[in-house]
């Protein structure tokens, strides 16, 4: 009986070691989060590029439209394209853009690279109202500033 009692005890033990070590282990290893929110519908402009404030004049921007588009002033040139968004992975398909000749050097180099940046971006991120565009291309991302909606 004294056998059966001890063995009893040895195996209650375990079973509270083990649903302690359960507990802990949800505590150190969260539940993943919950997938940012729909782009669709809303519109940014440009702030920084990887770095480098976004020139004030003309503003590049980006619109993610319905059924996975998005248009845009690249700075000089208006551009449209598709987009893929899976949770935080964003991959933006074949940009096509018009090919005005841009009058300032400053106002063309942007555009270039901001529509480099975005043909090379992988994910992307909400950092409080602003939009980041990360790519392997730069070390840092785009960011964005959230166009507010018009005033119905």
């Amino acid at each position: 009986m004294k056998f059966l009692s001890q063995l009893l005890l040895l195996v209650l033990a375990a079973v509270l070691l083990s649903a302690c070590n359960s507990t802990h282990n949800n505590a150190a290893n969260p539940p993943a989060s919950s997938p940012p929110a729909s782009l669709v519908g809303t519109e940014w402009v440009l702030r920084d590029l990887a770095g480098t404030p976004a020139l004030a004049t003309p503003q590049a921007t980006l619109q993610f439209l319905e059924g996975g588009h998005v248009a845009g002033n690249g700075s000089c040139n208006r551009f449209t394209g598709s987009v893929e968004i899976s949770g935080a992975s964003l991959k933006f398909g074949p940009l096509a853009s018009t090919r005005m000749a841009c009058m300032d050097n400053g106002v063309s180099d942007q555009e270039d690279r901001y529509l480099k940046v975005l043909g090379t971006a992988t994910r992307y991120a909400l950092d409080n109202g602003d939009l980041l565009i990360y790519s392997d291309s730069v070390a840092k991302p785009l960011r964005f500033a959230r166009v507010a909606a018009p005033q119905s």
